[in-house]
């Protein structure tokens, strides 16, 4: 059963024009115990007093393996949005009340594919983020491959994208695209591709054999890039979904 608990904003930043990044600590002082790509939920009540919840996947960068102090997510605005209202202007110090942790879109262990293929639109890359830790593992075992596709309009839309860029060239079993649709970077990179993240798929030429595949994000994303896995002959247990829908 998952916990209920109240947490403290300790910290925050902007991490693109409409995202903020921010920094929790259990209001009780207890770490909190989580799988990557695990969510929280944070509760609260609209202006007429009816109770509602948003759901968070947890971005912290741990060990991958011990519970965590500082519990950081990412908050996408959505103009007229409760949530924008309450997590856009919290300030620190501010406490929320949220549950916890959700979800089963992690890294299994028993797979076996030598090639993970990680899928993302705008928040929906935070999951991805605390999965370094284990994708660091991974690649030290030999015989596996990681390689991240991550879309938005523009390179300010990269949310975390040096971070991952950085992990890359540490990392050579590892691959980051940042995808493009809109508008390319003033100096383009080598690692760069033009167009949505489903449309670059094909270069990769997914396989059964050698492919398991996550997608998180904008819904009309994953479901593209859903059917096109399986038309590469992904069977459905080899793709593993997570739709990021912005909510009021």
């Amino acid at each position: 059963m998952a916990d209920h608990f109240q947490l403290r904003l300790v910290d925050s930043r902007m991490l693109a024009p409409t995202v903020r990044h921010l920094v929790f600590e259990r209001v009780d002082g207890q770490p909190l115990v989580f799988q990557p790509g695990q969510f929280l939920q944070v509760h609260f009540h609209y202006d007429d007093g009816t109770a509602t919840k948003r759901s968070y996947s947890v971005a912290t960068v741990g060990d991958g393996s011990s519970p965590v102090q500082r519990i950081e997510i990412a908050v996408s605005y959505v103009d007229g949005g409760a949530a924008t209202k309450l997590l856009g202007e919290l300030p620190v110090g501010g406490v929320i009340d949220a549950s916890g942790p959700y979800g089963r879109f992690c890294l299994q262990e028993t797979d076996s594919h030598p090639r993970y293929l990680l899928l993302a639109t705008g928040t929906g890359v935070t999951p991805y983020r605390a999965m370094l830790p284990q994708i660091e593992k991974l690649l030290a075992e030999g015989r596996r491959e990681v390689v991240l596709l991550y879309g938005a309009r523009s390179e300010a839309e990269l949310l975390y994208g040096e971070e991952f860029e950085a992990f890359a060239r540490t990392h050579p079993g590892f691959t980051f695209h940042g995808c493009l649709s809109r508008e390319a970077r003033a100096v383009p990179r080598p690692t760069d591709r033009s167009g949505h993240v489903q449309h670059v798929l094909a270069e990769l030429g997914p396989h059964a054999e050698r492919d398991i595949a996550y997608l998180c994000g904008n819904p009309n994303m994953v479901d593209a890039a859903f059917n096109a896995l399986k038309e590469f002959g992904l069977p459905v247990p080899q793709i593993r979904r997570e739709k990021y829908i912005s909510s009021r």
